[in-house]
């Protein structure tokens, strides 16, 4: 069932709702303790005039994505798709329209998988109790009374039920449950979403349909989520790294901490060699757009995936081999990648791979990379200490290739 997931790789996040025209991070309404009056304008106002999800989906497919998550509902409570069970929608803005059902229907188009973002908290209802991360946690004592969880839980899987009955998803990314501390803060866990009801009713409408590791109900997941970071150590099931590109998940122009092109390729690239995936997240503006910058970084990237697709999508870690230092190992079959992160012209030596190589050559190219294999004694012809016997020398040369990551292809025999 997870096998499409972890053949993709790469897949695009995306970020966008009512707080994208505060343009202040997508918690701006915890983080400034915004009323639901205070927060209405955001309602009033969303007209999303350039929402065009079909160049959406052509930038993340160009970039080498082949799949996609769009945030149903974030913590504000806003929902992108026509539900039926609140007027807290889309279509009930000046912009009047489905996005969620125009998003599935672009994305599909261009042959990507889709999957759903979808926040266990909800600011906005009712009857969702003020906890530790609500906005108005100052205020719990004259606000909380009369909410009833319960109420709003049958309201959260009936919403779920909507998007699974009608878009069949790929994949749900649920988010998130938090600890309650008894001190600080106090939190909501899987016993508040009724999370056991929430997967058997996704697995009985959608067997197909994976879950990510959020609902608080270890053992539940299909694949597991790291935030902003990539782990060592494999988490035992598919997992994903989740990444921001400028510092911001929701479309925040005073966030620059941009990532550069280079740095998403290497990141995607040692997620891959370390058994991951990479989901890049991208938040489009108020009125609906992609940044500029985002896009010519999009486009960057997937000059490089393009040429190098073999060593990401299908690809994995290379299990059992050294890795040299300033480099990564991904592997497909016989196909072992050698992406080269730190360019130092000479020589690069991999133990133990000397009688098993077939031939040496760039991916972006075909060019040959000249080869030898170090002595019994640990010496080449003009080297004495060049590595332990047996190891494969790449000789590399003096010029990096003009790529943003160089990858040496070598057919194992």
């Amino acid at each position: 069932m997870t096998a499409w997931f972890t053949e993709a790789r790469f897949g695009l996040f995306v970020h966008w709702g009512l707080y994208s025209l505060a343009a202040r991070h997508e918690w701006v309404k915890q983080r400034e303790k915004l009323s639901d009056a205070d927060y209405q304008r955001y309602f009033d106002h969303f007209r999303a005039d350039r929402f065009d999800p079909a160049q959406w989906a052509r930038d993340a497919k160009a970039a080498g994505m082949k799949y996609a998550v769009l945030t149903t509902k974030h913590h504000d409570g806003f929902c992108l798709w026509d539900s039926a069970l609140t007027d807290y929608k889309s279509t009930r803005t000046p912009f009047g329209r489905d996005v969620v059902a125009e998003f599935v229907a672009a994305f599909r188009a261009e042959g990507l998988r889709v999957g759903f973002y979808h926040s266990l908290l909800d600011w906005h209802h009712p009857d969702f109790t003020i906890d530790g991360w609500h906005p108005q946690w100052d205020q719990r004592d004259t606000l909380d009374a009369g909410r009833d969880m319960d109420r709003y839980v049958e309201y959260l899987h009936g919403q779920v039920r909507e998007l699974i009955t009608v878009h069949q998803p790929d994949l749900l990314w649920f988010d998130f449950t938090y600890d309650d501390d008894h001190r600080v803060r106090v939190g909501k866990g899987a016993s508040d979403w009724r999370a056991p009801e929430l997967v058997e009713l996704v697995r009985s409408l959608s067997p197909h349909t994976l879950l990510n590791d959020r609902l608080g109900l270890p053992g539940s997941e299909d694949f597991a989520t790291a935030e902003e970071a990539s782990p060592d150590n494999g988490p035992g099931v598919p997992w994903e790294a989740c990444r921001t590109l400028n510092g911001s998940w929701g479309y925040a122009p005073g966030f620059q901490e941009w990532l550069d092109a280079g740095q998403v390729v290497r990141i995607l690239v040692d997620a891959v060699s370390k058994g991951g995936n990479l989901l890049l997240n991208v938040g489009p503006d108020g009125r609906g757009a992609f940044e500029p910058r985002a896009r010519e970084l999009l486009a960057e990237v997937g000059e490089w995936t393009a040429l190098h697709s073999d060593a990401i999508h299908g690809a994995g870690p290379a299990a059992g081999l050294t890795t040299p230092r300033d480099t990564r190992l991904t592997r497909s079959g016989n196909r072992l990648f050698v992406h080269v992160f730190g360019w130092q012209a000479g020589i690069l030596v991999l133990p133990g791979l000397g009688d098993r190589v077939r031939f040496a050559s760039f991916l972006h190219d075909g060019a040959e990379v000249a080869s030898s294999v170090v002595d019994d004694e640990g010496h080449l012809p003009h080297l004495r200490d060049a590595g332990p016997p047996g190891s494969l020398v790449l000789h590399l040369p003096t010029r990096r290739p003009n790529v943003l990551v160089p990858v040496i292809e070598l057919i194992m025999g």
